[in-house]
């Protein structure tokens, strides 16, 4: 499975065709779907361009999608810059009125079994993020309702071409064994190394504005729906 990963925590003026608003977001997923996602990860945002759980705001936003990306899963993040405490955080899932289909809780992040569970109530699947040069592997692996999660989101931070392979190696090798689905993503120039290594161990892999700007030669992407059609047409090689 490839997910593509829209926009993430970056601001408005970091690429030019970041999506941030509802129709915005539509049209990158549909094209994103078109080249060859199979799911769609956003972060709903604030007119502004401030990540938001705000329930009108996410409604908006994963109304837009599903009706632009029919039957694709629509996962959204709670992390914790979302909102100023877990107590608001709990406070906003209780408020939606259109759930997604998945989100993903940071296990490094405080009180992430809190968030899971007020997810899970609700009826979302939860993608448990596990960061590397975190504690979340192992504070993951103690929690006693691990199995109940969609999968594992296995976030590589070493953004360099030399390094990240070898974070990701490890960090796998803190993961498993386990019978949870993985996704494993990287971050810049790391994500496309990363990205490969995943095709290699046939895990479910990421691509998209909010891990990488730029394409696997180096250039800057032109949008969402490029960096999917490199994913998916074997150009994952470095320069």
């Amino acid at each position: 499975m490839l997910q593509v990963c829209l926009n993430g925590a970056r601001g408005i003026r970091e690429h030019h065709h970041l999506p941030v608003q509802p129709h915005e977001l539509a049209a990158a997923a549909a094209h994103s779907v078109a080249a060859g996602a199979e799911d769609v990860h956003l972060h709903p945002k604030s007119p502004d361009g401030a990540d938001s759980l705000d329930a009108t705001t996410v409604a908006a936003a994963i109304n837009a999608v599903r009706a632009a990306a029919p039957g694709i899963p629509v996962g959204i993040t709670t992390g914790a810059w979302t909102t100023p405490d877990t107590r608001s955080r709990l406070e906003a899932i209780e408020s939606w009125t259109v759930l997604p289909d998945h989100a993903t809780v940071n296990w490094h992040e405080p009180e992430a079994e809190r968030i899971a569970h007020a997810l899970l109530r609700r009826g979302i699947d939860v993608e448990a993020g596990v960061h590397s040069g975190t504690e979340a592997a192992e504070r993951f692996a103690e929690w006693p309702h691990r199995e109940r999660v969609l999968r594992i989101l296995a976030e590589v931070v070493d953004p360099t071409t030399t390094g990240a392979t070898a974070t990701a190696e490890a960090l796998l090798g803190r993961i498993r064994p386990t019978s949870i689905p993985v996704l494993l993503h990287g971050r810049a120039a790391g994500a496309w190394p990363v990205l490969r290594l995943a095709e290699q161990l046939d895990l479910h892999r990421r691509i998209g504005l909010e891990d990488t700007l730029l394409l696997p030669d180096g250039s800057i992407a032109d949008d969402n729906p490029q960096l999917v059609s490199a994913a998916l047409h074997n150009r994952t090689a470095p320069g």
